[in-house]
């Protein structure tokens, strides 16, 4: 099959209502250097192709399947060697031309094949030992099974007419961002399910978990504020800098920095209390895509400076027996195969890498107490969304069961941001584990009390925690309002003037 013309005359309002979806986003996915980032990310493409091809019996034998923002193709093809007997390749940008050209050749090669084992076959009376070798040759066509049963609809999901095409039984999609979120893919993902969808058909993948955690990390926040300070010179080339300062202090640590981090900065185990929210693709709605809350509750483990909240998500395919769909709840098949996808710093990194959020100014915790609060999302006009974050370490006889809640706690126990996750920024630093004499606590000390821990544990004279605690804010103060001017004196891995000494001011 080709590609049918789509009538998007008649758009309706909810079509409309996808306006954030810009042509520059469409003209990035039409390049094959992007498809193929994604496509070598091996944690990602083996994921969906077990996933797909281990439900192959029970699932997609047979099926209708829609390939939602269908790229490359590749998740297609998945859908074809389980067996799906038609499959809609859904693509706006221009890549979906990509998957008509690896369809018309492989038509061509079959057709070829055809043709030469045609004249084999005729030469096998005279010598039946070339029998073997035309078989071998009609099997050179790898992608023979994509020959036929494939649609391409070069077109936004949202703009396909619902009459144009069959209700399908299987919905395929990688519709996931930095963060789960990120992009507002998930909303065309929904729209399909609502639109073309059969009842009782199948998401893959069917959900999505949002994971957060406090963490801890003076060097990435140290980084952050040496680009801040560069706007307080009073005198650069003639020019006085500080009336940007206020503008760079929000714009830097609004920037959410997207690369991986080590497990070790993390404060809170994240699998303990809240901290997660789980998106389920079979129920959501849209307006609850477009805004929602993350309560946390968070243990400290350790006595530390907070310095921003980590991120990641997880995703699952979890096959339901879409025939027993009753009450909201589905049955998983006992033939069915689940595979879950974690970005999480736990494990082998992606192409999504995580994510960290850090706080303009951190707090410091102790071990052993509570930190709740509230983390809202709501969408903005960049495919993407607005982060707030509104936290506090909440003592025993205290209740947090809202905004106002928080409001109520004394400044040096509370904590806000807020981050616009288009604006992000990339930090590659972290590559993995190289020591193995790691001191947790070591993550929220700054350079010069790095070095006295150090110092301390060769003669082993004091306490690690003990000094963290003391060289920082003191282990029975809570707040570090009080001590940012040491805060903002810190070094990072510069190895020029310190960050608050600049030759231009002593001109």
């Amino acid at each position: 099959m080709g590609t049918d013309t789509i009538d998007n005359s008649n758009v309706n309002d909810a079509r409309d209502e996808m306006s954030h979806r810009d042509p520059g986003y469409f003209q990035y996915y039409g390049q094959l250097q992007h498809q193929q980032n994604m496509l070598q990310d091996y944690i990602r493409t083996s994921a969906y192709y077990t996933a797909i091809t281990q439900n192959a019996t029970n699932l997609f034998n047979d099926s209708i399947v829609m390939d939602v923002g269908a790229g490359s193709g590749i998740l297609t093809y998945f859908a074809k060697q389980a067996g799906a007997s038609k499959v809609y390749a859904v693509e706006a940008s221009k890549v979906a031309e990509r998957i008509r050209m690896l369809i018309k050749a492989t038509k061509k090669t079959l057709e070829e094949s055809q043709s030469r084992t045609s004249v084999i076959d005729e030469g096998a009376a005279i010598n039946q030992g070339s029998i073997s070798y035309g078989r071998d040759y009609n099997n050179q066509s790898v992608n023979g099974y994509l020959a036929n049963g494939i649609q391409v609809i070069e077109s936004k999901v949202e703009e396909i007419r619902p009459e144009s095409i069959d209700k399908v039984d299987i919905i395929v999609s990688e519709p996931i961002g930095v963060l789960l979120v990120h992009e507002r893919m998930l909303e065309s993902y929904i729209y399909a399910r609502d639109k073309f969808l059969k009842p009782g058909g199948v998401m893959f993948p069917s959900s999505g978990s949002i994971r957060l955690v406090p963490i801890s990390d003076s060097s990435l926040w140290s980084e952050t504020m040496t680009k801040v300070r560069f706007w307080e010179q009073r005198q650069f080339y003639g020019v006085d800098l500080r009336p940007f300062m206020p503008c760079a202090y929000d714009e830097f640590f609004s920037a959410p920095v997207v690369g991986c981090f080590s497990p070790r900065t993390i404060l809170a185990d994240p699998n303990q209390g809240a901290g997660g929210f789980t998106i389920d693709f079979n129920t959501v709605t849209m307006d609850e895509l477009k805004s929602f809350t993350i309560v946390v509750d968070w243990n400290i483990k350790y006595t530390s400076i907070m310095h921003g909240i980590g991120g990641w998500f997880d995703i699952s395919f979890t096959p339901p027996k879409s025939s027993n769909y009753s009450n909201g709840d589905y049955e998983t098949t006992s033939q069915a195969t689940k595979v879950t996808l974690s970005t999480s710093p736990n494990d082998p990194a992606t192409h999504w890498q995580q994510v960290r959020l850090l706080f303009p100014t951190p707090l410091a915790v102790n071990a052993g107490q509570r930190l709740k609060g509230f983390i809202e999302f709501n969408v903005n006009d960049h495919r993407s969304y607005d982060i707030v974050a509104h936290l506090a370490v909440v003592l025993p006889n205290e209740k947090v069961e809202s905004l106002g809640d928080i409001a109520t706690i004394e400044n040096s126990r509370r904590v806000s941001g807020k981050w616009y996750l288009h604006e992000q920024i990339y930090n590659y630093s972290y590559t993995g584990e190289t020591t193995t004499d790691f001191k947790p606590e070591m993550y929220s000390m700054y350079q010069s009390q790095q070095q006295t821990l150090e110092d301390a544990s060769k003669v082993g004279s004091m306490d690690i925690l003990g000094i963290a605690a003391a060289a920082s804010v003191g282990v029975g103060t809570i707040g570090v309002n009080s001590n940012l001017d040491s805060l903002l004196s810190v070094t990072n891995s510069f190895s020029g003037s310190p960050t608050n000494d600049y030759p231009e001011e002593n001109q």
